[in-house]
C-alpha cells in the first residue's frame, strides 16, 4: 500500500499547481468510485488526504467530510438500485443458490443484526459494495442504513487519515497494520463464504435426494 500512496500522493501533488479544490474534488471522486469499482484504491487516496493535511496542504476536517461525501453517495447509490430493482429480480428468478427463500431469510437477518452488518461494513475489506446491495435487495431500512453506513465511514476513514497523518514520513507502518487486517480478515470472510456455499450446496442435494 505504501507505494500506492506515495504514488497517488505524487498524482495530487501535481494537482496543487491549479489549487487545492481540484484536489478535494479528486479526493470525492476517488471515494465514489471505489464502492462503484471495488479494485479502485480508494483507501490509498483518504491515507494520502491525511498525510497532506499533516504537512498542512490539505484542511484536515475538511478532507474528512469530501471523503465521506464521495464514499457515501456511491454506497446510497448501490443500496438505493438494490432496494428498487434487486429485490423482485431475485424473488422472480428464485436461482438455486440465492433463492428467495435466502433473501426473506436476509430480510430477517439484517432486522435482528442489521446495525452491526453496517457499522462494520466499511472495516470489511472486499465485501463493502456486496453488504450495500444485499442491504438495497432485503429492503433494511434507509434511514438507518445511511446513519450507520455514515457513521461507519467517518470511523474508518478518520482511523486511516489520522494514522497516515501521524506517519506521514513513514508509510510502512500503515502498510504493515493493512498487511495485517487483512491476513486475519480476509481468511475469516472466505471461510464464512465457503461454509455458506456448502451449506446450501449440501441442503439441495439433500432435497433433491428426498
Amino acid at each position: 500500500m505504501s507505494e500506492s500512496v506515495e504514488h497517488i500522493n505524487l498524482f495530487l501533488d501535481q494537482l496543487f499547481r491549479h489549487g487545492p479544490w481540484l484536489v478535494y474534488a479528486v479526493l470525492f471522486a476517488a471515494c465514489f468510485l471505489e464502492n462503484l469499482f471495488p479494485p479502485f484504491p480508494g483507501d490509498s487516496f483518504i491515507a494520502a488526504a491525511g498525510a497532506l493535511a499533516a504537512a498542512g496542504r490539505l484542511n484536515f476536517p475538511l478532507a474528512l467530510l469530501v471523503v465521506i461525501a464521495g464514499g457515501m453517495t456511491s454506497v446510497m447509490l448501490i443500496y438505493i438500485f438494490g432496494r428498487n430493482y434487486g429485490r423482485d429480480y431475485f424473488l422472480r428468478k428464485n436461482y438455486r443458490y440465492f433463492s428467495a427463500g435466502d433473501v426473506l431469510l436476509m430480510e430477517d437477518r439484517l432486522r435482528k443484526w442489521g446495525m452491526l452488518v453496517v457499522l462494520g461494513s466499511r472495516f470489511a475489506v472486499g465485501l463493502r459494495s456486496v453488504l450495500a446491495l444485499v442491504a438495497g435487495v432485503a429492503r433494511y431500512d434507509s434511514i438507518r442504513m445511511f446513519v450507520f453506513s455514515a457513521v461507519s465511514y467517518l470511523a474508518f476513514s478518520l482511523l486511516l487519515m489520522y494514522l497516515a497523518a501521524s506517519v506521514v514520513r513513514n508509510f510502512d507502518e500503515i502498510e504493515q497494520i493493512f498487511v495485517t487486517y487483512n491476513r486475519i480478515v480476509l481468511p475469516i470472510i472466505g471461510a464464512g463464504i465457503v461454509i455458506f456455499v456448502g451449506h446450501r450446496f449440501w441442503l439441495f442435494h439433500r432435497k433433491k435426494r428426498s
